[in-house]
């Protein structure tokens, strides 16, 4: 096994990441330095050995001093380093006290004169200090693409020529080079894993007359992204995108001038769930009348797909025939597993060639993460909304519950609908909040059309559906978090709120008010205080709420979904860190 492989690393770029975790200064020094480790000049005088310590006498020639040497549970080939009358360098931690000077643990030393830096990895001190040395050049990170400035930089990490003993901060030159080299070598691998095969579908389109018979406007940003599609769809090799829109940013109008410019030529879209996948075909049926639509689903028939121009389904698409499509659509793809979303693709492929790919999220992200993702697929992002939401946002607690009650019962008078997502459906010991089972009772016996649903619940989608039509109060988990449009739902009471991320709350906030009424959401805590619900409040773009999230929970892998509370970046911070990444993307000529 190479020293890279032990060490997990693939390049020294790589190796220029792992920096020392502190330095040993052997330079001779002709004052005594107590508390700090120093290295003397030393002749051994005489050896006294205890039960459990050995006590050397040394003079040290450079300090014209003597020391007395301290080393606690010896190992026996300890004493060798130590024989009486003999001259040597000895590096240990030098304390002082009424005169008496000891070194604790001293150790015998060759490498004089110079700064020695430790490691904490899997190769010895003296071992990864050698491959350092032979490994870690300029020349060979030049060769692998980093600049002269940030190379130079890092290199003053590892061979260093002094030390500022009453600091232990990096500079902000060094920390910027690692961030650099981390997003570097992040983005290289991801844009190595980017995949270009030819496009079935390859034509010239507009949308302009469509977006001229709609009875709205479209945002510049819901157009400004339909241009990317649509610049897409003009090249020979087979496009993947992502569309990152806010909540009811009015990404299905987005969906629906892709089908249109797509034409004849055959669009699929796929929705994670019955109603959604529904009221997309509404749509659709509304705003593409020139098109044959269909909706597939569980419960369709097995009717043959191919005299249709735009197919709208659940996952039970991946059990079907489909015809030869020339762009793939996968709305909310997050629900999806990464195998469902490949099936749906080769599924349509024709031979070598593969359709366009569009993937939608409602989940906003930061704008530094879209630049990074964009090393391995196109990102538009959409930030604003067609209409503004006016939602007040407040932090509750139990002695505001009558003024909740009171506003409840005002809005179920005006014919509005009131969401209640509690954390858990059945009682906890550990957790101090009612479940569903419990607060049910309450509201039941206070409240008429009452409804209940949760994730488990196999009725969950028409339970929605009921209570779209004749609810007044709902009793649910964060299962509403995406999906059915509530046009009367004006108020969500979220309990708990401090247990569940920022971008969950905003999601749960987005239910309410799509229709332009006036909404509410009331964050309802056990806490006395709490700064990240206080910021949430007063914060209402999904983009910055992100960036919020981050600030408080650190990022996670947010590529692959997972570790969501670590972060797999040690240097960057992708709150702070766009123009370090904008740096690394012209570097690497990457778009997007």
């Amino acid at each position: 096994m190479t020293k890279f492989e032990k060490l997990g690393i693939n390049s020294v770029s790589e190796l220029a990441l792992l920096i020392p975790s502190s330095y040993e200064d052997y330079r001779l020094n002709d004052t005594l330095k107590p508390h700090k480790n120093q290295l003397i000049d030393a002749t051994v005088e005489s050896l006294y050995r205890a039960p459990s310590t050995i006590q050397i006498t040394f003079f040290s020639h450079n300090l014209g001093h003597t020391l007395t040497g301290v080393l606690f549970r010896p190992k026996p080939y300890m004493m060798h380093q130590f024989a009486v009358g003999s001259r040597d360098y000895y590096y240990g931690m030098v304390e002082c006290k009424q005169g008496n000077c000891s070194m604790v643990m001293p150790k015998k030393v060759t490498q004089i004169g110079s700064i020695v830096p430790k490691y904490k990895c899997g190769l010895r001190t003296d071992v990864m200090w050698r491959f350092i040395k032979k490994e870690l050049r300029l020349e060979c990170l030049l060769e692998e693409g980093i600049p002269s400035d940030i190379a130079q930089e890092v290199l003053k990490l590892h061979f260093v020529d002094s030390l500022d003993e009453n600091s232990s901060e990096m500079s902000a030159s060094s920390m910027e080079a690692l961030k650099y080299i981390e997003l570097y070598n992040y983005m290289l691998q991801l844009s190595s894993k980017r995949r270009y095969f030819e496009a079935i579908y390859t034509a010239q389109s507009d949308f302009k007359e469509w977006t001229k018979s709609l009875p709205f406007s479209l945002t510049a940003e819901q157009i400004a992204t339909i241009e990317d599609i649509k610049n897409d769809f003009t090249k020979t090799t087979a496009s993947k995108r992502m569309i990152v829109g806010d909540v009811g940013s009015g990404k299905t109008m987005v969906i629906l001038a892709s089908a249109y410019m797509v034409g004849s030529a055959k669009s699929i879209l796929m929705a994670p769930t019955t109603i959604l996948a529904n009221q997309l075909h509404e749509e659709a049926l509304k705003f593409l009348p020139n098109l044959k639509i269909t909706l597939v689903s569980s419960k369709s028939k097995k009717e043959s797909l191919e005299e249709y121009d735009f197919i709208i389904g659940t996952h039970a698409l991946l059990y079907r025939e489909l015809p030869t499509a020339s762009l793939v659509m996968v709305d909310e793809q997050h629900r999806f597993g990464t195998q469902q979303r490949n099936k749906l693709e080769k599924l349509v492929n024709e031979g070598t060639k593969k359709p366009h790919y569009l993937q939608f999220s409602a989940t906003p992200i930061p704008r530094t993460l879209a630049m990074i993702e964009s090393a391995h697929i196109d990102v538009s992002l959409i930030t604003t909304t067609p209409f503004t939401k006016d939602i007040e946002s407040h932090v509750i607690h139990k002695s505001d519950f009558k003024d909740l009650l009171a506003h409840i019962k005002g809005e179920i008078a005006k014919n509005n609908q009131v969401l209640l997502v509690y954390p858990l459906v059945e009682q906890s010991e550990v957790l101090e909040y009612q479940s569903i089972e419990e607060a049910r009772a309450y509201w039941e016996k206070n409240f008429e059309n009452v409804f209940v649903t949760h994730g488990k619940d196999k009725e969950k989608e028409q339970v929605l559906l009921d209570f779209r039509e004749k609810g007044d109060l709902l009793i649910s988990t964060t299962v509403v978090e995406v999906g059915i449009s509530l046009p009367r739902l004006t108020t969500v009471v979220i309990v708990g709120a401090e247990r569940l991320g920022l971008s969950t709350l905003h999601q749960l906030r987005g239910r309410v008010s799509r229709t332009g009424l006036k909404g509410y959401c009331y964050l309802y805590t056990n806490q006395k205080s709490s700064e990240r619900l206080d910021e949430f409040v007063n914060t209402t773009s999904g983009f910055d709420i992100a960036n919020l999230d981050l600030k408080f929970r650190k990022s996670g892998d947010l590529l692959k979904g997972t570790n969501q509370s670590g972060n797999q970046f040690k240097w960057v911070d992708f709150v702070e860190d766009e123009a370090i990444v904008t740096r690394v993307k012209k570097d690497l000529n990457i778009g997007g």
